[in-house]
């Protein structure tokens, strides 16, 4: 990643097929996640989040984890963006659903509309910005605590906290928008 930044071409030609099986995996976990009926492929969700990773000028990552955290909060945009496409062309009867599976404070059962999931986390965004990034990094990315305080560069412990309370945030803001 370090040759291609600094403007290595052979460096991109190696990144590629290493970076691409790794999106293949994240966009895997990501679509899982969606109903079962979901429409978009993996390999599409892969092929758009990749165009824009590499359309990003110029790149700026600082390790592969913070990389791949940057790719799974554009599936996460890119899956919002679906699920709003899909709402509108059905005037409200296709939601997109998403299964907060990792989102410990919710029951597995428990089925979420995307968009809803996006709206509560950029609400959470305004109350408590770092809780938020660690819910993107823990819950999108699939990074692990270790992980996402690498990332963060944080505690562990701090990464535990959050991760903790953006739980049971997320879980009252989505309950109480279910409600209305």
């Amino acid at each position: 990643m370090h040759g291609w930044q600094g403007g290595d071409p052979a460096a991109l030609d190696a990144l590629l097929p290493v970076v691409y099986r790794e999106l293949r995996r994240l966009a895997h976990c990501e679509l899982r996640k969606e109903r079962p009926d979901h429409t978009l492929q993996s390999a599409a969700l892969v092929n758009e989040a990749y165009l824009r990773l590499f359309r990003m000028q110029p790149p700026r990552w600082e390790s592969r984890t913070h990389f791949f955290a940057i790719a799974a909060q554009l599936m996460r945009q890119i899956l919002v963006d679906y699920a709003r496409r899909h709402r509108a062309s059905k005037r409200g009867s296709g939601l997109c659903m998403l299964t907060l599976d990792d989102v410990g404070a919710l029951s597995q059962q428990k089925e979420v509309d995307v968009i809803a999931i996006d709206d509560a986390l950029h609400a959470l965004a305004e109350v408590d910005p770092r809780q938020s990034q660690v819910v993107e990094l823990r819950f999108f990315a699939g990074l692990s605590l270790e992980e996402t305080s690498e990332v963060m560069g944080i505690a562990t412990a701090t990464v535990q906290r959050d991760w903790t309370a953006a739980r049971a945030w997320l879980y009252r803001e989505i309950s109480q928008r279910s409600k209305t």
